[in-house]
């Protein structure tokens, strides 16, 4: 029976580019979404850009247009990056869409009846040079909690603590450099401290996330016995002047920008499910059958892990399944940063001239079940191609379709071959289940590192039976043992490409045009390849180029990139 599947990834900022931190995730959630796809399971992924936000408001107003029109710019921008990485969406949408904003009224209205949105009186920076309250990325100073220097009024960085811009020590305004005024204003509240969401958050958080991420939701959530919740109430509205969506009924007021950006994903399943002619209470109703995934960094748990399930909960949704969660990119054991000159853009990447398989398959290799940071650094990154990538699993064809050609590209079958080269070919068969309980559990580096094994053993092969060495010493048993050792080469990287599949589809297609197998090469082919007449055409051109040292600047020079802040 088919499953069906939702996938999201976090919504990028409109306020600037995709880079290769954010690439990872998307990279991630392609790859297990594509894995779902090829296995014949009913997978929708999407996304959606995150519009909102006084920094889009100011950007806009420093190009001199509209911030209608400046996230209309980036999210095709953003979707272009995306597509030359290979990252695939169903759907990819926009917070700031008349089916966004009808969501998020419906879910506010809920919310408001369910009695957990609170009206307080707060204090909040104001910057009287700019006529503006501050949004708490705007704001920085010292954490309160472990006084680190230069941190955001919403969390620290450094100790991973959340708490209000005005806790911070020695404040000062992003935008002014001026030491910002405390000024009194009514906001509205989500009542995350409720005793019904800390009950229900102790309930459902344990198997929704993983097991290092549960460890500091347990420091937020407390227990019962000995430790109470440290949860606050969460503002949930912004002052004007915001670009936003107004709060019903106080036009003085919009609603934050983390409120209506995971409700994105429902409102983009709909315009998917318009698409499909599907009901949206069938994906997001409180009884659907799907699977929901969120793919997301793990600086931004506690609104996925805490506020998210809780707004869904109490206003009638389906929860997510689980919540997948990913560590930073650090380039050269560094924390990206322009300051340091190693920021790199996804058009950086692209505009270098590298090829993007080669950064889905480094992400691959470092994607295990952790959420330990993944570092990048030049030498890694081109040893990881050139020598396993390229070195290795690419190899196997070139050392061996050349040689096809004299036989006319046909290759034998599993029964025909000899016995050593069924062996290996049966060795090789059996690897599926390997790689499909691999892809499963988001372990895309057991996936890597399983086909290297794999294709260490056919190079092996080939190393052994010489078959440069047959072709030129002519005999009907040369001539045999040299068509059994390339169709066990071939028919291996026909099966290796299989398990690659997900991780590098653009390099699959070229295979296909040259490796006709009657079928697309996927983990389905694997129960009739072995029967399967096969045969290798000699039109063919090059699979991938190595890396050379001319790309080798593109980790340490500065690049032109703008952190996206909300």
């Amino acid at each position: 029976m088919k499953r069906n599947i939702l996938v999201t990834s976090a919504l990028p900022y409109a306020n600037g580019p995709i880079h290769l931190g954010h690439l990872i995730e998307y990279i991630q959630s392609d790859i297990w979404s594509r894995y779902h796809k090829l296995s014949g399971q009913n997978c929708w992924s999407i996304c959606a850009d995150d519009a909102h936000g006084t920094p889009v408001m100011i950007s806009a107003q420093k190009k001199n247009i509209t911030p209608e029109e400046m996230i209309s710019i980036t999210q095709k921008e953003h979707q272009q990056d995306l597509a030359a990485f290979g990252v695939h969406f169903d759907c990819y949408s926009s917070t700031h869409t008349d089916i966004n904003k009808d969501q998020v009224y419906e879910i506010y209205q809920l919310l408001k009846t369910s009695n957990l949105i609170d009206k307080k009186t707060v204090e909040q920076f104001y910057d009287e040079e700019q006529k503006i309250f501050l949004p708490d990325r705007f704001i920085k100073g010292n954490c309160p909690h472990c006084d680190s220097p230069e941190q955001y009024g919403d969390g620290c960085d450094k100790c991973g603590e959340i708490y209000s811009p005005t806790d911070l020590k020695n404040p000062y305004s992003v935008l002014s450099k001026s030491s910002p005024k405390i000024r009194s204003s009514e906001h509205y509240f989500f009542k995350l401290s409720d005793p019904r969401c800390i009950s229900f958050l102790r309930e459902w958080t344990p198997q929704a996330v993983q097991e290092e991420i549960l460890n500091k939701i347990k420091e937020w959530l407390g227990n019962d016995e000995d430790k109470p919740a440290n949860l606050t109430d969460w503002d949930i509205s912004r002052d004007k002047p915001y670009f936003g969506f107004p709060i019903p009924d106080d036009p003085d007021k919009f609603f934050y920008v983390w409120l209506d950006a995971p409700i994105a994903y429902i409102s983009t399943s709909h315009e998917l499910c318009k698409q499909k002619g599907i009901s949206l209470q069938d994906v997001w109703g409180q009884n659907s059958k799907y699977e929901i995934y969120h793919f997301i960094g793990k600086d931004i748990v506690y609104f996925h892990a805490l506020f998210w399930p809780a707004m869904l909960k109490f206003s009638g949704k389906k929860l997510p399944t689980k919540i997948f969660v990913h560590g930073f990119l650090t380039v050269n054991r560094e924390k990206m940063s322009k300051s340091r000159g190693n920021f790199v853009g996804a058009n950086d990447y692209i505009s270098a001239n590298l090829n993007p398989e080669w950064m889905r398959y480094y992400v691959a290799a470092h994607s295990g079940k952790s959420i330990k940071d993944m570092d990048i650094s030049w030498n890694e990154f081109s040893n990881m191609v050139n020598s396993h990538l390229i070195g290795k699993y690419i190899n196997i064809f070139s050392r061996s379709a050349g040689l096809i050609d004299k036989f006319e590209g046909k290759l034998l079958t599993h029964r025909e071959l000899v016995s050593s080269d069924q062996d290996l070919e049966t060795m090789l068969l059996k690897m599926k289940s390997i790689i499909k309980e691999a892809y499963e559990s988001r372990d895309f580096s057991k996936v890597t590192r399983e086909v290297m094994i794999a294709a260490d053993a056919i190079n092996k092969s080939i190393d052994e039976n010489k078959p440069w060495s047959l072709a030129k010493n002519k005999s009907p048993e040369n001539d045999f043992r040299l068509l059994s050792c390339l169709s066990v080469a071939i028919r291996g990287f026909v099966l290796l490409t299989s398990y690659l599949g997900p991780i590098i589809p653009q390099t699959v297609k070229k295979i296909e045009k040259f490796i006709l197998c009657k079928e697309p090469i996927n983990m389905d082919i694997t129960d009739k390849l072995a029967d399967m007449a096969i045969k290798v055409s000699p039109n063919r051109e090059q699979l991938m180029g190595r890396i050379t040292s001319e790309h080798q600047n593109i980790f340490n020079s500065s690049q032109t990139g703008t952190k996206n802040e909300k």
